[in-house]
């Protein structure tokens, strides 16, 4: 599988995962290779990471440094990434799933493209001047997507069952909250 397939293959992946077809997961190789490329995704993120601080900034107003706080941004982005993904490499063998973590971590990273794009599309109602009701409606519904997305795609690609996949839900949640705290309360 070459580069353009990996990336293709993912996204549609993901894609299928996204409209509740279970099917997107054999699209997805569980083999190192396509895991490694699995980390391109964090490139197809980075849109959807500055969309959501510029929409930020278009209802609070453009801070004094924001090339500071964009480099912050992005930082605590890929940090809480890559720390969830190594603390799936310990779960998964708890879990009696580490023949699975491969096709697992590969499906996950390209969900979360998907996810980035959820999340922003929730966002845009609020910058057109929707009502409040209508804004908070929309991105209640679109993080509910993400968040269901997160949970489907650990679900099947670690064959695991749906209490264990909210855990990790929650615990991906958990280090991106921590992380974000924690860069703000270190910033100047």
């Amino acid at each position: 599988m070459n580069a353009v397939t990996a990336v293709t293959s993912g996204i549609s992946a993901a894609l299928r995962l996204a409209r509740g077809r279970a099917d997107g997961v054999l699209l997805v190789p569980g083999d190192r290779k396509n895991a490694a490329r699995g980390f391109w995704a964090i490139l197809f993120c980075v849109p959807s990471v500055v969309c959501r601080l510029l929409m930020s900034w278009a209802e609070s107003g453009i801070p004094a440094h924001p090339g500071h706080l964009l480099a912050r941004e992005l930082i605590t982005f890929v940090l809480g990434w890559l720390i969830f993904v190594e603390a799936s490499v310990w779960l998964a063998p708890m879990l009696g799933r580490a023949e699975r973590w491969g096709r697992f971590v590969a499906l996950w990273n390209w969900c979360n493209v998907i996810e980035g794009v959820l999340v922003v599309i929730g966002g845009l109602p609020g910058l057109f001047g929707v009502p409040p009701i209508v804004d908070q409606a929309a991105e209640l519904i679109m993080i509910g997507w993400a968040l269901w997305l997160e949970w489907y795609a650990i679900c099947l690609g670690l064959g695991i069952g749906a209490f264990a996949a909210a855990w990790m839900v929650i615990l991906d949640q958990a280090i991106g909250i921590t992380l974000a705290s924690l860069a703000l309360m270190l910033s100047p």
